[in-house]
């Protein structure tokens, strides 16, 4: 595979202690800490970057306000960024910094390249017992106070022309059609052989540049509930979430970010070979979420947000109404 996800993620934003706080709440390792910038690592070694938005060695804006300006995405070999390298030498924006090297895609978004920084690691998830297959014997699952995201999954952008944003990552870069929204969606995997999307291309009924969301992949379902009703308990505002994707098949828990867009917790997404056959969905409230809890789950009551909290007694034990 040439392309192995991404590497490296740059925001710019207003507020950095805010995004600090944030940030760290998430999950992520703070690694480096100056007045101008924040960088936070996740398990694997995947960076995440909190710029201010004045910077002067920030890409442009694609929309105004705190957003994302940069997306690295890491390549298995040197090999590969040279032959990347002369394929996108006449595109826009272009930019050959040795280690590093980049263009700017049709929507306006600085996109770069670079030897995977990332590092393999081995953790513990949690085995599901279905009635087909019991995988976890005399062991119960784990139950997360927190979360820690091991990297940025993928990206999500609204775009003012999907099918030229989908060409161009497709025939420079290799990336493979995994589903399609017709005329309005794309969602693109770096290889063939990889999970459901690295990058999902939205172009809304008045097409505009703008982030829509970063996903952050977790363990297993529990740690999205986990992390999530950490986030609440924080005091971090739901946009939507829990719930399940029915494209990807991924549990999800979004969430505002101070430093622009959404953000998720997932796991569990499909995982897709050359075999796969691309499909066409109409947008549609079922489509995007097969169940979704709006609002959130409140951290410490663990329930709903607004509902009752537990009162430590059995079901049984309440009175019949």
């Amino acid at each position: 595979m040439d392309v192995l996800g991404i590497d490296e993620i740059t925001y710019g934003a207003d507020d950095l202690p805010l995004c600090k706080k944030f940030f760290s709440d998430w999950g992520m390792t703070l690694a480096q800490e100056s007045e101008q910038a924040l960088v936070f690592e996740t398990l694997n070694g995947c960076r995440v970057i909190v710029k201010h938005s004045d910077a002067a060695d920030l890409p442009p804006a694609i929309e105004a306000g705190p957003t994302l300006r940069e997306v690295v995405w890491g390549v298995s070999a040197p090999e590969v960024l040279e032959r990347f390298a002369v394929r996108i030498a006449g595109l826009p924006g272009y930019v050959n910094q040795g280690k590093r090297i980049g263009c700017t895609d049709p929507n306006g978004l600085a996109v770069r390249f670079q030897v995977t920084q990332k590092r393999e690691i081995d953790v513990e998830c949690a085995e599901m017992n279905t009635w087909s297959h019991k995988h976890r014997i005399n062991q119960r699952s784990p139950a997360y106070e927190r979360a820690a995201p091991i990297e940025v999954g993928h990206v999500v952008f609204f775009v003012k022309d999907v099918k030229a944003c989908e060409s161009f990552y497709c025939d420079n870069f290799g990336f493979v059609p995994s589903d399609h929204y017709p005329g309005r969606g794309a969602f693109l995997r770096c290889a063939a052989d990889g999970g459901h999307h690295d990058i999902f291309l939205l172009q809304p009924p008045e097409a505009r540049a703008g982030l829509n969301h970063v996903a952050f992949t977790v363990r297993d379902i529990h740690e999205v509930f986990g992390g999530g009703m950490h986030m609440s308990r924080k005091g971090w505002d739901t946009q939507l979430g829990p719930g399940r994707h029915p494209i990807s098949s991924a549990y999800f828990w979004y969430f505002r970010n101070p430093a622009g867009g959404l953000i998720e917790y997932y796991a569990d997404e499909d995982q897709l070979n050359e075999e796969w056959e691309p499909r066409d969905f109409e947008p549609g409230p079922t489509v995007f979420a097969e169940w979704a809890i709006d609002g959130g789950i409140d951290g410490n009551t663990r329930r709903q947000k607004n509902a009752e909290g537990p009162s430590g007694k059995f079901l049984t034990d309440r009175p019949k109404s």
